[in-house]
């Protein structure tokens, strides 16, 4: 699906729809078209809003998950948005969980799926044979249950993106400042209500990383999709909605 991605005051992101708004953070490797069916699916009753992270423009002494949530708190004041929900996948659900703490009366939910901030198989803590691309090939499908979900196209961005110096010296610096900066002692500062929705069959964040997330989060509660990996809202997104429609409606009836 080809959504229009907008292009000011340094920003780059794609906002769909009108209502309450979704605020959607990708991941370290990932790309906005993994929230394809989400933007589809939510857009006719929710104003969704992926920013592109900027992962690889950063200076290097400056990249990591804080430098990233201070970006999102600069576009969200950009853009003057409130009352937010908001959902990320892996890296993404990382930089969302040190937004809240951050920013508390901004964001009024958190959807997390595959995050980060507690432990992860990282994707690589260094790219050994970057120039082979059935290695790359190999690794972007260790990502997913099924290894057809990893397309040759999403195999072709993620093998341009670390054979280019520039950015995968910023993507190790990234997974670095990750695994570096754990949330356990954070977690439960966060009071407002988190819906986890896990692949039950996620190597990079296994099932444990759910459930203790799940225990740590006062007001959390945790579904698991099974025949899925890191990316349900990709792998499984039929499944990844029909959670995310639920908790939706719960926490409009809280409100």
């Amino acid at each position: 699906m080809d959504f229009v991605l907008k292009e000011e005051h340094g920003f780059s992101y794609i906002d769909e729809g009108e209502g309450e708004v979704l605020l959607l953070l990708h991941g370290l490797m990932g790309a906005l078209s993994n929230w394809d069916r989400v933007i589809e699916d939510f857009k006719g009753q929710y104003r969704v809003i992926i920013p592109i992270l900027p992962i690889y423009d950063l200076p290097l002494l400056t990249t990591g998950v804080k430098s990233m949530a201070k970006y999102v708190h600069k576009f969200v004041k950009y853009k003057r948005l409130t009352d937010i929900t908001l959902l990320g996948n892996s890296l993404g659900g990382h930089v969302g969980l040190i937004y809240v703490l951050s920013h508390p009366a901004l964001v009024k939910a958190l959807v997390l799926t595959g995050s980060s901030g507690l432990y992860e198989n990282a994707f690589g803590g260094s790219f050994p044979r970057r120039e082979n691309y059935d290695f790359v090939k190999e690794k972007v499908e260790y990502t997913f249950y099924d290894p057809k979900t990893a397309t040759k196209e999403l195999v072709d961005d993620v093998y341009r993106i670390i054979n280019d110096r520039h950015s995968v010296i910023r993507i190790l610096a990234m997974a670095k400042s990750a695994i570096r900066h754990n949330m356990n002692k954070d977690l439960p500062k966060i009071h407002i209500p988190v819906s986890l929705i896990w692949g039950k069959d996620d190597k990079i964040t296994p099932p444990e990383v759910a459930i203790e997330f799940n225990q740590l989060l006062p007001d959390s509660e945790l579904h698991w999709i099974d025949k899925c990996g890191h990316a349900p809202m990709m792998e499984q997104p039929e499944e990844f909605n029909k959670y995310l429609r639920g908790f939706l409606e719960k926490i409009k009836t809280k409100v």
